[in-house]
């Protein structure tokens, strides 16, 4: 259709520059790019019959708009499961419900954010949350990770330098749990530390707990906001992982006088009251079950990935082994360059996420971020021997890249 009438001149200076390919990025038969959880443990059945009794018993009152905060009852049944798996004392008052986690991001955001404030996250993070970042024009500094998470030496070692200058982050932002992409779990005496380092500088912590729940081995340490004495962490979690994605249901506890600002800019009209409804309902009777449930799903689709690795990828690579979550880590050879390896994977039907793509220093080419939870395991299988065999021919394997830092083989 053609277009007489020009917009260019009249958008915004903070609006991103057009992007249709997000909206329209084909399906691939091996899908490791997204974190769609497997479709066959969607508890449809559950989720049906929660609807039915939710309706008949409260759904006049869908003729109301929602309130600010979201349905209490939710909100309630969220503080007790905060309480019972994290260790959390919080009040209704301190949970709003966010239409997804990535909402409640991007409303702390704009509560805090001025252009150029500094935030200091891990070196590679969750994409939406770095989109948003550079939306709101941070000054984003990444922080090294190992296996147990953001390296509190480097944390610390950034702060003093910023304090040199006369400068103060505004906040630390952080996925401790399961790390997107990395799948790391900051330990219990990096959380420790991380606190007093806040304290001692004077900013708050963000904790996005996202993928807490999936946990297939080990134990998780209390969350960061449990052993927050003054106010100074506001945490974030969803919905979105241990029902469906497409239910759009995240909250953010955080103070009072937070709060009260996200409300003031939060003009949606209040969170899905009908997802509120029929979520509270089925996770009620159903919730710690059916997390059991997908656990053990995903914890045998992480093993196929796993061995998949070991058997179609040399020395010369390295992946992580996560203990939860939904990723794994993988790094090629220095040198090798996941962007341009893209393009001839998503010929063969195998689909990923760059490394660089996480990064807010644009480093990162020779890593990538594969999920596991959509694709069975058998596709999984094949998927990745697909993608040796691709990245093989590419020369993204050739062992004269071998990078110093690499160990034989394995896992990172």
């Amino acid at each position: 259709m053609s277009q007489g009438f020009k917009y260019e001149r009249l958008f915004a200076s903070s609006a991103p520059p057009a992007n249709l390919a997000r909206a329209f990025a084909p399906r691939v038969r091996y899908d490791f790019a997204v974190a769609y959880p497997d479709p066959d443990s969607l508890p449809l059945e559950g989720l049906w019959q929660a609807a039915r009794e939710a309706l008949r018993r409260e759904g006049r009152d869908l003729a109301l708009y929602p309130q600010s905060r979201g349905n209490l009852a939710l909100r309630e049944l969220i503080a007790d499961k905060l309480a019972r798996d994290r260790g959390m004392k919080v009040s209704t008052e301190e949970i709003t419900l966010a239409n997804g986690s990535m909402q409640a991001i991007t409303l702390l955001f704009e509560v805090f954010l001025e252009p150029g404030d500094i935030v200091l996250t891990e070196r590679f993070f969750y994409l939406g949350t770095l989109r948003a970042l550079r939306r709101f024009k941070a000054d984003i500094i990444g922080i090294p990770t190992d296996e147990d998470g953001m390296l509190m030496d480097e944390l610390e070692k950034a702060l003093k330098r910023l304090a040199s200058e006369g400068k103060r982050p505004k906040f630390i932002y952080t996925i401790p749990a399961y790390q997107n992409p990395d799948g790391s779990v900051l330990s219990l005496e990096r959380r420790k530390r991380m606190l007093e380092l806040s304290r001692e500088h004077g900013i708050p912590v963000i904790e996005d707990d996202c993928y807490v729940d999936l946990r297939y081995e080990g134990e998780m340490p209390p969350a960061m906001h449990s052993m927050d004495a003054d106010g100074r962490v506001m945490y974030l979690s969803s919905f979105s992982k241990i029902v469906a994605p497409g239910v759009r249901l995240g909250w953010v506890v955080a103070p009072e006088e937070v709060t009260g600002r996200i409300l003031a800019i939060k003009l949606d009209g209040g969170p899905n009251e009908f997802a509120s409804l029929v979520v509270r309902d089925y996770l009620r009777k159903e919730m710690y079950p059916h997390i059991a449930e997908i656990n053990g799903i995903q914890r045998v689709k992480r093993d196929a990935m796993l061995s998949a690795l070991g058997e179609n990828f040399p020395l010369t690579c390295r992946w992580s082994k996560p203990k939860g979550g939904l990723y794994i880590w993988l790094e090629l050879p220095l040198g090798a360059d996941t962007v341009k390896l893209q393009e001839a994977a998503l010929k063969e039907g195998v689909g990923y996420i760059s490394g660089v793509t996480f990064s807010p220093a644009d480093e990162g080419k020779n890593f990538l971020r594969l999920c596991f939870g959509y694709n069975t395991p058998e596709e999984i299988r094949e998927g990745v021997k697909i993608l040796a065999r691709v990245a093989q021919r590419e020369g993204m394997l050739d062992p004269k890249h071998k990078g110093g830092d690499l160990v034989d083989g394995g896992e990172c």
